[in-house]
């Protein structure tokens, strides 16, 4: 037997798994029996929900009781948990999942399919409280309707999927239009899924299954990113002699891979180089890092390793796939005298390429305890003698040095 419980004192929720697995005993602090759950299974079957809401008024008003939220009468939030249930295999908390619905019946249908699965359910019978809501409550996933008073759902979507703390919670639009105008609106403005009313109960148990693991699939990513971030910018304030290099390397980054019409993740990449590129000093002991006088030869050894340890840190994430021919080449020369690998002209990663010379600029173009800061001419004079030397492709260079007074004006 399962027993589902509310925020309620004294409501609880019973399944019987006897020879009618679905039929329910409900309790309100007395020995107050309802009808059998087969109603929730007729929405799925196409009955109107107005039949049913005529037939069964009292006994749907005493399974699904509200709460108050933020002092808005609109927002109700309940909880429906079946203890064990198939859901609970994401993680120790269940899921939650906002229905947003002007039509009460309508809610009440989408909560109690999802309280069977084993969601905690939030709702809300707006648009407009939706934003401030999902700060509260942080949902797992949206049940969004398009058609409402005053804030529809596609503004509402537009509104999350715009803010960099919700554009990972997926949204599921629930409507009767089904048109073709309504889904591609709906996409444009960033839906995930839709869903037709009435509700299929194993369609909407599915969906929000698959589209919640992958939001928290997502979320591990995007944790396991700003981890590597934060631990490349606490190595950058171990040698406070840097300054804001990598903040400069992003942005000299970005210009740069736009002024070659390189692609959005291409750039991206070069962006997130600037972060990563020195992530593996890390591993490299102060003694060595933060040496004042010259590095010896063993010191150089030591130091060069920096390449391999930043590209072990960083190839367990598909998302930096991009980025690893950076972290690893990025001390390559076009002659073939760099390192890790002693690559030569074209075998050395293109985006390698293009984020050396960045950074060659920027170390040279600012003041460290050994040298004053160059100034553009000075700096992009070294850089095209070093070209000239063999130790960069001179086409790109040349690129360079044509961009870098137009990326100054």
């Amino acid at each position: 037997m399962i027993q589902w419980k509310s925020n309620h004192t004294g409501f609880t929720e019973q399944i019987v798994s006897e020879s009618n697995p679905i039929s329910t005993v409900k309790s309100i602090g007395s020995n107050h029996v309802v009808e059998s759950q087969n109603n929730v299974e007729a929405y799925s079957l196409g009955l109107s929900q107005e039949d049913l809401m005529l037939e069964n008024r009292q006994a749907v008003s005493s399974w699904i009781k509200s709460d108050i939220n933020c002092g808005d009468d609109s927002l109700v939030s309940r909880t429906l948990q079946a203890k064990g249930s198939k859901v609970n295999r994401f993680d120790l908390d269940p899921p939650k999942v906002l229905v947003v619905d002007d039509h009460a019946a309508s809610r009440m249908t989408a909560v109690a399919l999802l309280g069977m699965e084993g969601y905690e359910v939030i709702e809300a019978d707006r648009g407009s409280t939706v934003v401030g809501l999902v700060t509260q409550k942080q949902p797992d996933l949206i049940l969004l309707d398009v058609m409402m008073p005053g804030m529809d759902g596609f503004e509402v979507c537009q509104l999350l999927k715009q803010d960099e703390q919700t554009r990972l919670i997926p949204v599921i639009f629930i409507t009767a239009l089904n048109d073709r105008r309504s889904r591609i609106r709906g996409i444009e403005v960033g839906a995930d899924d839709f869903l037709t009313k009435p509700f299929d109960r194993v369609e909407l148990a599915a969906r929000v299954k698959s589209l919640v693991r992958q939001k928290r699939l997502n979320e591990d990513l995007d944790h396991a990113e700003q981890v590597l971030f934060s631990i490349a910018m606490s190595i950058e304030s171990r040698d406070p002699n840097t300054g804001n290099h990598c903040e400069r390397l992003v942005k000299l980054g970005q210009l740069f891979g736009e002024y070659l019409n390189l692609s959005r993740y291409q750039i991206r990449d070069l962006m997130w180089g600037g972060y990563l590129h020195d992530i593996g000093k890390v591993g490299i002991p102060d003694a060595v890092l933060l040496k004042k006088e010259q590095l010896t030869a063993k010191d150089w050894e030591v130091m060069k390793q920096h390449v391999l340890i930043g590209e072990k840190i960083c190839q367990p994430l598909r998302s930096m796939r991009g980025v690893i021919p950076i972290i690893r080449h990025h001390h390559e020369r076009w002659d073939g005298s760099g390192y890790p690998d002693a690559l030569k002209g074209d075998d050395i990663p293109y985006l390698a390429q293009v984020f050396q010379l960045i950074d060659i600029y920027d170390a040279l173009s600012s003041e460290r305890p050994y040298k004053i800061a160059f100034t553009t001419e000075e700096a992009l004079s070294v850089m095209l003698e070093e070209a000239n030397s063999g130790w960069r492709n001179p086409k790109l260079m040349q690129q360079f040095a044509e961009f870098i007074p137009y990326c100054q004006e």
